[in-house]
């Protein structure tokens, strides 16, 4: 049988699907961590922070998830790979694969070359473990449901999707959107590695595979079908372009992240129920330092 399961808010979404807390940097509702399981082996996708792992196993054990055989890491950010060194050496019972691009291992290893342009980082958890390197086209085998390996770069250079053909679903980490909820979406400009060109390409893929898919599993937050799925995929670059250019605008009229943060507010999220401009702050504080260093100030 199969499942797709994502650790995120508290609940049952259907037969197959299933929430918890996944909570990042004491926000609930905002981080996605997925189960695929498949003939009894499964597959975790992204891991969270350190801190979070002990709530994380205990909501797997929960829900009779645990152990885990694989772990793949959609990207090297810290909110979505800092825990793995953890995740492993709480599950010593198990000899546990971890997947990741080609590209992030260097991060991984090295986890301070990607904090460039976040704050507050007090310590950093290099991964020491071994990791089995994924480029484009490679196929992840759950016990019999075959994931396409697919590059989804921009966000960071080494963030990869993964392709389940037969659920007809894509799990894209933060590579395109982040939605945090019906009214509240956020495109991928963080430091230290954002490209536009690369997103640019990113979005064409997905745009090119849009017939093959039924349903799109973001990193923040969740999995989105139907309607949404498809207004995710129609607006993806048009959203990015309208934001690039409104905090380039507003950056240049006054540098200040309060009051950035209250003009793209009230311009792209007016009508959240769950967001405030409080909690918007440093994601636009994140978004102006990848624009950054990207050259575009």
């Amino acid at each position: 049988m199969n499942h797709i399961v994502f650790i995120n808010s508290e609940g049952k979404y259907s037969d197959n699907y299933y929430l918890i807390d996944g909570m990042t940097m004491g926000m609930h509702k905002f981080l996605s961590i997925y189960i695929v399981e498949h003939n009894g082996m499964r597959l975790m996708i992204d891991v969270g922070e350190t801190l979070k792992v002990r709530k994380i196993l205990k909501k797997l054990k929960d829900l009779r998830l645990y152990p885990v055989n694989k772990i793949l890491l959609t990207h090297s950010h810290w909110d979505h790979a800092q825990g793995i060194s953890k995740i492993i050496s709480s599950m010593k019972e198990v000899d546990i694969e971890v997947l990741a691009s080609e590209n992030a291992v260097k991060n991984l290893r090295s986890p301070e070359r990607m904090i460039k342009g976040f704050k507050g980082f007090e310590e950093l958890y290099p991964f020491e473990g071994e990791i089995t390197p994924l480029k484009e086209g490679d196929i992840i085998d759950v016990n019999g449901l075959e994931l396409e390996v697919i590059n989804l770069f921009g966000h960071t250079m080494d963030s990869i999707g993964v392709f389940d053909k037969k659920n007809r679903n894509i799990f894209v980490g933060d590579a395109i959107i982040d939605r945090l909820d019906e009214d509240a979406s956020l495109i991928p400009i963080m430091p230290p590695e954002f490209n536009e060109e690369e997103l640019l390409k990113s979005f064409d893929k997905l745009r090119y595979m849009k017939n093959d898919l039924d349903s799109i599993s973001l990193g923040h937050f969740g999995i989105w079908k139907g309607d949404h799925f498809k207004q995710i995929l129609n607006e993806m670059e048009d959203l990015y372009f309208k934001v690039k250019k409104s905090l380039i605008i507003w950056y240049n009229e006054n540098p200040s992240i309060e009051i950035i943060t209250s003009k793209y507010f009230r311009t792209f999220v007016p009508n959240s129920k769950n967001w405030n401009e409080k909690l918007f702050i440093f994601l636009v504080d994140m978004m102006i330092n990848g624009l950054k260093l990207s050259g575009f100030f």
